[in-house]
């Protein structure tokens, strides 16, 4: 009997717990940070106000960011256990109703009525909450929630996001602050699309067109009600 050989693949889909709160972070620390100064200095504020409100809008959402991500992952890890609960009791009520149920998964899956009982009979003899949890509810090692994780990889990369228009305002002249800062944000913007995207092997264009795009509004917007209103924060 020949044996079965693993193929090493690299997915992508293993990176989405953490790619999708970095890039969540990063693209939300460059576009508030940058749409935030672009409405005060448009309002004519001095640079010094500027610059407070930039750092403020930092740390505010940094912590923002933190404890969102936390709340949020934690309520869906809550679930995913409150489930995993529920089935093990299930398990140990009436193992047979659940094998069934798990082979029915199966057979809607394209497998034949036997061999569908055949398989779950022996996935549950080695893991029977793994596989219910696995094949009925979804949650697997890759989608499984990760509040902590999830919380500091937003904090950190939304901090180091908002620094970069922060010292782009730092070091730009006044009369020119409002458009260095929507400039390089924008560049930011275009790189930070492409990078996640070529990191969750997606198209490039396409991320790099979607995040430009809403940043360029958020920060026209955002120009537009500091102009409007002309007053320093």
């Amino acid at each position: 009997m020949s044996r079965l050989h693993a193929i090493p693949e690299n997915h992508m889909v293993s990176r989405v717990g953490w790619l999708r709160a970095a890039v969540l972070g990063a693209n939300d620390g460059i576009v508030s940070t940058a749409s935030l100064i672009v409405g005060v200095a448009a309002s004519t504020a001095t640079h010094g106000d500027v610059m407070i409100a930039g750092v403020a809008g930092l740390v505010a959402g940094a912590m923002s960011m933190a404890a969102g991500e936390y709340v949020s992952v934690s309520s869906q890890s809550d679930t995913e256990n409150a489930d995993l609960a529920r089935e093990k009791a299930e398990l140990a009520a009436d193992r047979a109703a659940e094998e069934h149920e798990l082979a029915a998964i199966y057979v809607a899956r394209g497998l034949e009525n036997d061999l569908a009982l055949q398989v779950a009979r022996q996935l549950m003899a080695k893991d029977a909450l793994g596989a219910h949890a696995r094949d009925e509810l979804g949650i697997s090692e890759i989608t499984t929630a990760r509040p902590i994780q999830a919380a500091l990889t937003s904090a950190a990369t939304f901090s180091v996001g908002a620094a970069l228009p922060l010292a782009v305002a730092f070091f730009a002249r006044q009369p020119l602050l409002v458009y260095a800062v929507s400039g390089a944000s924008l560049l930011f913007l275009a790189l930070l699309g492409a990078v996640g995207a070529q990191a969750g092997g997606a198209p490039v264009w396409k991320a790099t067109v979607r995040v430009t795009f809403w940043g360029a509004f958020a920060m026209a917007l955002t120009a537009a009600v500091g102009k409007m209103f002309g007053a320093a924060v």
